[in-house]
C-alpha cells in the first residue's frame, strides 16, 4: 500500500514514489560552467589547448591588424576557434554555425563564449572573418601548428600531390571573354570552349579543367599538400589556378621552401606518375630534392628517372608510403568541406585551404602526442 499509494506533490498526482520527476525547470540562475559540462576526455579538449597556445603567440600579429581607435569587433581568437568548429564538424554555412553557438553548450566553451552572451549575425561574422583570413594570417597559424608538431615528423622523406577544387561557379557562368553573344550560357553543345577564349563571370579566376582523361571538365582550382612520410602530417600547403602545369610548378615551389628553410640537407620526395616529366624532375634536383616519382613508360621520351633512382630501397619506401597523402585529400574534401568551396577568388581559396590543412594537423596531434616515445 506504501508503494502503490496516491501522493500529493505540487498539485501534480503521482502513482510511485520511485517515477521520476517530470517538472519543467524554471530556475532563473545557473551555477554550472561550460568547462564542467565538458567531458575532461572530451577530443575537443586537447585540441583548444593546442589553439590557445598558438593563438596566444599569434597575440602580436593580431595587434598590428586592428586600429587604436573606433568600435570594438569580434575577438581575432574567437573568429578563428568558430571556423576552426565549422571545419570539424561539416557546418555548411555561417548561419548554421551561430545557430549552433546559439544553443550548443559545447560549441560556446570551444569558442571562449560565456552561456548569457549573444551571438554575432551570421554576416557580421563572416565580413569580420574574411577580414582577418588573409594569406599572411592563415600562413602565420598553419606556420605555428606544424612548429608544435616538427618532434613528430620526418625533415627528410615527403610525399606530394594535388588535389581538384570545384569552384562555386556553374558551365553556363563560362562565356566569351570579348562579350560576344552567348545566350544564357545553357545549351553549349557543339562549341569550343577554352580558358584563352572564355572566362566564368562568377567567378573569373576559377579555370575549366579536368583531372584526368575519364572524367569532365569543371570550373575548378587545384589544391596540393606536401607532406611528411612518417606520420602523414601536412608540412606545407597551397592553392592555384588549375591548368596542366600547376601540380608540377607547386611541387617545385614546396619543396623549395622545404630546402630553404634547411639549406645543405637533402631530401626525398615521393609523387605519383602525373609529376614524371623532365622539367619537373630537373627543378626537384636542381632545388636539393631527390625525385622519388611513379615511372611513366608510357609517356613520350619514357621515364624521367631510371636505375640511378630506382635501384635504392628508400625509393620503393617512398612509393610505399606516397598513399599516406590520400587520408588528408579525404579529410578535407568530405569533413573539411572543400569538395566545391563557396568563396570565389585564388586569394580566398589558398587561405581557406590552408587553414583547413592546419585543421587537419590539430585533429592528428592529440593522439600522435600522447603516444610514448
Amino acid at each position: 500500500l506504501e508503494f502503490r499509494r496516491v501522493l500529493f506533490r505540487f498539485g501534480t498526482y503521482y502513482h510511485a514514489r520511485m517515477r521520476g520527476d517530470d517538472r519543467q525547470p524554471d530556475a532563473l540562475f545557473s551555477y554550472v560552467s561550460p568547462e564542467r559540462r565538458v567531458p575532461q576526455t572530451h577530443p575537443l579538449r586537447a585540441i583548444r589547448r593546442l589553439v590557445d597556445d598558438v593563438l596566444r603567440e599569434m597575440s602580436a600579429e593580431f595587434d598590428r591588424l586592428y586600429s587604436d581607435v573606433g568600435r570594438p569587433s569580434i575577438p581575432p581568437e574567437r573568429l578563428l576557434r568558430a571556423q576552426l568548429l565549422q571545419l570539424f564538424y561539416s557546418i555548411r554555412s555561417e548561419r548554421l554555425l551561430m545557430e549552433q553557438l546559439d544553443y550548443n553548450l559545447l560549441f560556446r566553451w570551444f569558442v571562449g563564449m560565456d552561456m548569457d552572451e549573444a551571438v554575432w549575425n551570421h554576416s557580421v561574422f563572416a565580413k569580420n572573418r574574411d577580414r582577418l583570413l588573409t594569406q599572411e594570417v592563415t600562413r602565420s597559424f598553419f606556420r605555428h601548428v606544424v612548429q608544435r608538431a616538427e618532434a613528430l615528423m620526418s625533415d627528410e622523406h615527403f610525399t606530394v600531390d594535388g588535389t581538384l577544387i570545384e569552384a562555386w561557379a556553374s558551365h553556363k557562368s563560362f562565356q566569351w571573354k570579348d562579350g560576344s553573344d552567348d545566350g544564357d550560357g545553357r545549351d553549349f553543345r557543339g562549341q569550343t570552349r577554352t580558358n584563352d577564349t572564355h572566362a566564368s563571370t562568377t567567378d573569373p579566376e576559377a579555370r575549366l579543367f579536368r583531372k584526368s582523361h575519364n572524367s569532365d571538365s569543371r570550373l575548378a582550382y587545384l589544391g596540393h599538400l606536401l607532406i611528411e612520410n612518417r606520420h602523414g602530417l601536412i608540412a606545407d600547403a597551397m592553392a592555384t589556378q588549375a591548368d596542366g602545369a600547376a601540380e608540377r610548378d607547386a611541387a617545385a615551389l614546396l619543396v623549395l621552401e622545404q630546402t630553404t628553410r634547411r639549406p645543405g640537407r637533402r631530401i626525398t620526395v615521393g609523387a605519383d606518375k602525373g609529376y614524371d616529366t623532365h622539367g619537373c624532375v630537373h627543378h626537384l634536383r636542381a632545388f636539393g630534392a631527390t625525385p622519388h616519382v611513379s615511372q611513366n613508360h608510357a609517356r613520350r621520351g619514357g621515364s624521367a628517372i631510371d636505375d640511378r633512382t630506382t635501384r635504392h630501397v628508400g625509393y620503393q619506401q617512398s612509393l610505399h608510403a606516397r598513399p599516406r597523402v590520400e587520408p588528408a585529400f579525404g579529410w578535407m574534401k568530405t569533413i573539411g568541406l572543400l569538395r566545391k568551396v563557396k568563396l570565389r577568388g585564388l586569394a580566398k581559396i589558398d587561405a581557406l585551404f590552408l587553414f583547413a590543412s592546419a585543421a587537419f594537423n590539430l585533429l592528428r596531434l592529440p593522439k600522435l602526442l600522447a603516444r610514448p616515445a
